[in-house]
């Protein structure tokens, strides 16, 4: 009996047993892991562990390397030709590398997205020289012309065409979440300040690059919209008529555009603003010429994505239209003539006086190439649809007079013969199109050209008979 009690005792102060161990993933794995130590043969060393990434290291040293930046000036101190061509290998090296890390699953480091961002913008941002042919001096002969957009070449484009490589390959490389935590603000806006450059090759380049950076920095749009809004806008509105040209219009309307076509249906009230006070100011200044092919692109996708848009898209085009600028007139007829094409019939009706009334007095301009653009015109098959489709009685009270006037102004007294040919072929198709129509208007309008004089023969029968009265009146008087 003694020895059991004291078995039974045992039993009773035994320990409590373990608990169960989880039987997760992590456990499974680090159950199953092997020890390679283990499995050395005795007395074999273990082997060292790995160095923290070497290469990421040098690859560090190199692009810290690359920092220093060089004028490419003649007079330039401390510079030599060895230093820049090693820089230029050794951004060359960089570049390889970024572009072999894209391939690689775990992408860029950290430390190397650092340096690489640090050494982008000791290279890229800049001040900007004063424009080298300033728009308050007259033109240099065969040297510039306003037709001929502003191209200064940088010395230093062997380097800054490199940066540029390496930040296209780092930001094609890394993903949208690296990008947010190494590139803010102020760095977007440094890259916006610099479509400022004459260098073509820069602007083209630097167009790709924050055109990419804008579609994974979806977090960040908004804000590089407002930047390049309030680009434009300093263009226009603080620029003044003497000052000197913005070369970056075109590269910065070109993102926008690509923009504006990924806008959602109906548009926001954001983006209908930006069309009102940012792209259609646009239309006012002198150098419309050297970008208005992105700005109707813009201006016309706003009007597919909401037609009822045209109308205040073409009366502030017609507000502003330019009194001396021929050029610039046909950039804003051919304009003109696209928006047209996209009108139903109903904001064809709203808008045909103001703008037939526009191209008739384009018809009779004294530049040629203004009157021919404008009679053409009337060779679009679907202006003419529209405008006969108004009505008979419509068309010969609202559409057709003043285009009648203009018309017969240039068979009459046009200096062009070219012009004179062009309108008399109109004619011809206005006599297909409506018969009748085009006669009866000439008809009236030369009924109102004989009123017209018989007016002004009685006015000047009144005021001779006047003017005798008072000559005969001074003759007595002096009597």
């Amino acid at each position: 009996m003694g020895a059991a009690a004291v078995a039974e005792e045992a039993v009773v102060r035994a320990p409590p047993t373990a608990k169960r161990r989880s039987t997760t993933l992590l456990h499974l794995f680090q159950r199953d892991k092997v020890d390679v130590a283990a499995l050395l043969p005795p007395g074999t060393a273990k082997l060292p562990p790995p160095s923290p990434e070497p290469e990421a290291d040098s690859l560090i040293s190199k692009i810290e390397s690359c920092g220093r930046v060089f004028t490419f000036g003649d007079d330039a101190a401390g510079e030599c030709g060895e230093e820049r061509e090693a820089k230029r290998e050794a951004l060359a090296e960089v570049l390889a590398a970024v572009r072999a890390s894209g391939k690689q699953p775990l992408g860029l480091d950290h430390r190397v997205m650092v340096a690489l961002v640090k050494m982008v913008a000791a290279n890229l941002f800049r001040a900007m020289p004063p424009s080298a042919y300033p728009s308050s001096l007259p033109p240099l002969p065969d040297v510039l012309d306003d037709e001929v957009p502003v191209m200064v070449l940088l010395p230093s484009w062997p380097h800054l065409s490199l940066v540029y490589d390496v930040l296209l390959a780092a930001v094609t490389a890394a993903d949208a979440r690296t990008l947010r935590n190494h590139i803010d603000r102020g760095f977007l806006a440094g890259l916006v300040a610099l479509f400022a450059s004459e260098d073509p090759r820069e602007r083209d380049r630097l167009k790709t690059v924050y055109h990419m950076l804008y579609s994974k920095l979806t977090a960040e749009r908004a804000s590089m919209r407002r930047s390049m809004a309030a680009t434009l806008l300093r263009f226009v509105y603080e620029a003044s008529p003497a000052g000197e040209r913005h070369c970056g219009v075109g590269e910065l309307l070109e993102i926008c555009g690509s923009i504006i076509n990924g806008f959602a249906v109906p548009l926001k009230e954001e983006h209908r603003a930006f069309l009102a006070r940012v792209l259609l100011p646009l239309h006012r200044t002198r150098w419309v010429h050297a970008y208005h092919r992105q700005l109707a692109y813009c201006v016309l996708q706003f009007v597919h994505k909401e037609p009822s848009l045209a109308d205040a898209v073409v009366r502030d085009i017609l507000r502003h239209w330019p009194a001396t600028n021929c050029q610039k007139e046909v950039l804003l007829i051919d304009e003109l003539e696209e928006i047209v094409e996209i009108l139903d019939q109903q904001q064809f009706d709203k808008l045909a006086v103001p703008v037939c009334s526009r191209i008739a007095r384009c018809v009779s301009s004294c530049s040629s190439q203004v009157a021919e653009r404008a009679l053409y015109v009337w060779n679009n098959e679907r202006f003419v649809a529209m405008a006969s489709a108004a009505g008979a009685e419509a068309m010969e009270r609202r559409i057709l007079p003043a285009f009648v006037a203009s018309m017969e102004s240039n068979l009459e007294v046009h200096w062009s013969r070219c012009v004179q040919q062009v309108t008399a072929s109109v004619r011809a198709l206005l006599d297909r199109v409506a018969p009748g129509a085009y006669d009866r208007c000439a008809a009236a309008l030369a009924a109102r050209r004989s009123e017209a004089e018989t007016e002004a023969a009685v006015r000047r029968a009144r005021w001779r008979r006047l003017e005798l009265a008072a000559a005969d009146a001074d003759a007595g008087a002096k009597k």
